[in-house]
Order: structure tokens, then C-alpha cells, then sequence
């Protein structure tokens, strides 16, 4: 089938089944992804087969270790995508939420509320689990999904999706609700770009590349989901025996998401007592290091490989085991580096000093700020929101995480008595 028909009959699917959510109560789409996250668990062993087979592939076309981490399902991975949904259900609904409301001097009742977006695509890469997180966000907050996926994850998106609907099947929600858009034909992505007016939203998550084009390409309307080249700034106020553990659980702890950090700034300060312990570290830890003169000079007085940085190091969001180390002169030197080189996406401060803390804040424009403490913190899960549908480094909608509440817009009610405009 030619890929613009196929769109548009999902989306047609998809319209008709967002009815199904408009109209379920709370209790029905919260039970709703209860049953999704049973379903997850009880089909556990034919999930990690399918996912089996995206691997061998993986491996066999050449997959990097970054994509191939990303793609990969374990038992605990399984487990903690269910207990993501069911966090997800245990959240406040979005739902008929008054934001507003007043008597106009006429007499007209007005009320602001929260309601569903519609039909939402989401495009991603090479992680299955987006599938269910995507899904059961776009569920409780009223949502019917088209999904994306890439061909290098089609088996895993392929049984998660099965699971999902056959849960929903179960439920008073129709099981269009959710649908995999098929990844073998690349123009499926495109097809979903134009289709605006069936398509009320497009999400984009994963390389800078994928949401470069989504962004550019599409005629629907679309949140930015942003690249991460995040930084830690170790502050001459710094406690160096809080900075040290997490530098390395900002680099090491998942090199392959957009909140591993990318860029360790030191001030000239504390680099003596720093720097030598942070490139051991980070060496001992398997990190390949680009560095400035000053670190350099540090490094091979260890013994140490690095290499010197250059501008393209200093922009680039590795995802690996790669990091970037610098010396700065204070807290607005660190500043102007981050806003040359970083994404708007997280930055990291770790300091004593609470008037350098809250100049950093100011001086950062982005989506999350950390005070000693990871920037693997940045994350729905972490922060209370249960799953995410992405990391949205734009200013307008929604920024940072996106939870429940980021997949909302409003409607105006006006309530009268027989009043008539004059």
C-alpha cells in the first residue's frame, strides 16, 4: 500500500479510537495501563525473543555499541518498563483540570480546561522501550498514538505493541488506541510529516540527525526533543569528594542517553587537586579524553592518552565512553563555554557556594539545572512524572521532561443564561 494512503488510514483508526479516551474515566485509562504493565510482565519471554532477533541484526549490520545498548531488552529492563506504566497510573490525571475560572461581569461562567491533544506520532530510533513509554502517557492523558519506530527495533516494537493492544482489547478503550506504523519503508516517515490536519502533533526522539529532519520536514506541528551535550562544572567552592562520584555517574552510569554528560569544566582553582583524579577516574573507567592544553599537560604526567579538543569535540553529544575536559576561569566562564558548545538540554554545577549556584542558574539556558548532583537525574522516571515521552529542549509548550501534563492543551468554557452579544 502506498505509504500516504497508509497514514491516512491509521490516522483515521486513530481519530475514531481517541473518542474511546475522550470519553473513558479516569479509573478506566489508569486500569487501562495497569493491564498494559501485567501484559508487559506475562509476555516477558517472547518480548526478549523478538528483541532477540532486532540484536542479531544489530550486530550483524554493523549496530555501534551506543545503538546496540539502546536497543537491547533484558528481564530487568522488561520489568522496569511495566512498573513505569503502573507509575504512570498512580499519577494525578491531566484530565478536566480548571486552570481558570471566572464570573465575567455579564454573568458568563468562564473555565479554562485541560484536555487531550489528539493523534500524536512519535518517531524514534532504536528503543523499544519508547514504544510503551510513549504509549501509556499518550493513553492517560487522552491520547491515541501512531508510532514510529526504526527497522533496527521493528521485532521488539512489533510485540510490544501486540501486548499493548491486546490488553487494551480487554478494556473500554479501543485497541486503535495504539498502532506501529511499519518501519520497512522509510517514506512512512514522511508520509506522517505531511499528514497534517489527521495528525495533530509529531515528537521526534533520538539522534540530532532524526530530529534535524523531523523538525525541518514536517507540515505538522512538532516538540523539539534535543540533543544532550551536557556539561559538570566543578566550582572552585566545589566539595571535591561529592564532584568526583558525580562526574563519573554523569559520564559512565549510561553513556548512551541524552543526560550522560559530555563535558567536564573544572575551575583554574581547584584544577591542581582536581583534574588528577577526575582523568584517573575517568581513564580507570574506560573514558577516551579530549582535553585542553592545561588538562593535557595533567594527563601525560599520569600517563594518560588524551588528545587535544577541538571545536568539533567540544559540540559533539558521543553517547559513548568520550569526554571533553576543559579548565575555566570562573563561574561565567564555564557559562559561555556551556551556551557556545551546549544544547539547552542539562548542566551541572557542583558547589558550596550558593551565590555561584544561583549565578550558574541564571547564566543557564536550558532545560534542567543540577546542584551537586548527576545529570543522569534528568529523566521522567526520576523526577516523579513516571515515564517520559522525551527531553523537550524548546521554549514553547514544554520544556524538559515530558510527562502527562506536556501532552495537553486546553478548552475555554463559557457558561451563560440566554445572554446575547450586543
Amino acid at each position: 500500500m502506498e505509504a500516504r494512503t497508509l497514514i491516512s488510514q491509521l490516522a483515521a483508526r486513530a481519530r475514531i479510537a481517541s473518542r474511546t479516551l475522550s470519553v473513558a474515566t479516569s479509573l478506566q485509562r489508569k486500569d487501562a495501563l495497569l493491564a498494559i504493565a501485567d501484559a508487559l510482565e506475562s509476555r516477558s519471554a517472547e518480548i526478549l525473543l523478538a528483541n532477540a532477533e532486532d540484536m542479531k541484526r544489530g550486530r550483524e549490520s554493523g549496530l555501534n555499541s551506543q545503538l546496540l545498548d539502546r536497543l537491547s531488552l533484558t528481564p530487568e529492563r522488561i520489568s522496569g518498563i511495566a512498573e513505569g506504566a503502573r507509575q504512570v497510573a498512580r499519577l494525578e490525571d491531566p484530565l478536566g483540570k480548571a486552570l481558570r475560572q471566572s464570573t465575567l461581569p455579564n454573568g458568563l461562567g468562564l473555565k479554562q480546561i485541560t484536555v487531550p491533544i489528539g493523534v500524536i506520532g512519535m518517531v524514534y530510533e532504536a528503543r523499544p522501550n519508547v514504544t510503551v513509554d510513549a504509549a501509556v502517557i499518550l493513553l492517560m492523558s487522552g491520547n491515541a498514538a501512531l508510532l514510529r519506530g526504526s527497522s533496527s527495533a521493528a521485532s521488539s516494537n512489533a510485540i510490544l505493541v501486540d501486548v499493548m493492544r491486546g490488553a487494551l482489547s480487554k478494556s473500554q478503550i479501543s485497541q486503535d488506541a495504539v498502532q506501529l506504523i511499519p518501519s520497512d519503508d522509510r517514506e512512512t516517515v514522511k508520509a506522517l510529516l505531511h499528514a497534517r490536519g489527521e495528525v495533530d502533533l509529531v515528537i521526534p526522539r533520538g539522534s540530532a540527525s532524526l530530529i534535524r529532519m523531523v523538525v525541518d520536514e514536517s507540515t505538522v506541528p512538532t516538540i523539539e526533543t534535543g540533543a544532550g551535550v551536557c556539561h559538570v562544572y566543578v566550582d572552585e567552592f566545589a566539595d571535591l569528594t561529592k564532584a568526583l562520584p558525580i562526574l563519573i555517574n554523569s559520564k559512565t552510569h549510561r553513556p548512551s542517553v541524552c543526560n550522560a554528560a559530555e563535558t567536564l569544566l573544572v575551575h583554574r582553582a581547584v584544577a591542581d587537586k582536581f583534574l588528577p583524579i577526575a582523568i584517573k577516574a575517568l581513564s580507570d573507567a574506560g573514558v577516551v579524553l579530549h582535553v585542553d592544553e592545561e588538562s593535557q599537560k595533567v594527563a601525560q604526567s599520569l600517563g594518560i592518552t588524551s588528545t587535544l579538543a577541538t571545536e568539533e569535540n567540544w559540540s559533539t553529544e558521543y553517547g559513548v565512553l568520550e569526554m571533553n575536559i576543559g579548565v575555566v576561569d570562573s563561574v561565567d566562564d564555564a557559562s559561555e563555554h556551556i551556551s557556545k558548545y551546549g544544547t539547552q538540554h542539562t548542566e551541572a554545577i557542583v558547589t558550596e557556594s550558593d551565590a555561584n549556584a544561583q549565578r550558574f542558574i541564571a547564566l543557564s539556558d536550558c532545560a534542567a539545572v543540577m546542584i551537586n548532583t548527576s545529570t543522569r537525574f534528568t529523566d521522567g522516571e526520576q523526577m516523579g512524572f513516571g515515564a517520559e515521552i522525551g527531553i523537550s529542549n524548546q521554549k514553547l509548550h514544554a520544556r524538559g521532561p515530558m510527562g502527562l501534563e506536556a501532552m495537553t492543551t486546553t478548552t475555554w468554557i463559557v457558561s451563560g443564561n440566554g445572554q446575547i452579544r450586543s
